[in-house]
Formats: structure tokens, sequence, C-alpha cells
């Protein structure tokens, strides 16, 4: 697994991309991985508000995680934490979202997300 695509997705969906086609896996990472590196760091989208582009999803029940900035390791920790949206089934709320979490708790990154706005996302 890339060490860049494993700090945000859990062993769970490690185990499912590995008993997918290759093609399929191929695909998925490929494109995971693009909008990872792509995707602004911490501070990024300040001040554009629901402008702000949410670039990864993640999920579990009727919860919701966008992110829209990851951190930057300027310490060489990894992946720690996020900034983005968070829906907890009591409204959306904006601030840091630790992916370590949300991967201990089994959460599940959403493969085939499209990146869009807040403001589509809160529509």
């Amino acid at each position: 697994m890339n060490p860049n695509l494993a700090q945000f997705i859990g062993p769970n969906q490690t185990t499912a991309l590995a008993e997918m086609g290759e093609e399929s896996r191929v695909e998925i990472v490929a494109g995971l991985l693009e909008t990872i590196e792509n995707m602004p760091e911490s501070y990024g989208q300040d001040g554009k508000g629901d402008q702000a582009i949410a670039y990864l999803h993640y999920f579990n029940f009727s919860m919701d995680w966008y992110i829209t900035e990851r951190d930057s390791d300027p310490d060489g920790a990894g992946q720690i934490q996020a900034f983005g949206l968070a829906d907890l089934g009591y409204g959306p709320e904006l601030g840091y979202i630790s992916i370590a979490e949300l991967i201990r708790h089994n959460v599940e990154l959403d493969f085939y997300f499209d990146p869009k706005t807040l403001a589509e996302i809160k529509a």
C-alpha cells in the first residue's frame, strides 16, 4: 500500500482494495492518490467559506466528514488531522478532524466521491 494513501484508509478498506480486481484497484488508488497529493494543506482554503472544496468524504452510518484541507505534516509525524465539515446528525460543523481517529473507529473513505463545494454539500 502506498504510504500516502495508508494514512487515509483503515485496515478494512485496505483489505477490500486488495480483494478487488487489479484494474479496479489501480483506478481507485490512482484517483485517491491524485486527489490527496493535490488537495490544499492547512489554511489553503482559508476565507473561502462555503466555496471551499471538499476533496475527501468519510462516512459511517448517518455520519459524514468532508475533508477540505490535509495536514501539512511539518513534524514528519504523518497525517494526524485535517480540516473540514463534520455532520454527525445534528447539523454540519467546521473544524479539525482527526483522520487517525476516524480510521480507528472504522469510518470508511468514500472511494467514489467527487470533490464539491461545501455549499453543494449543505444544499
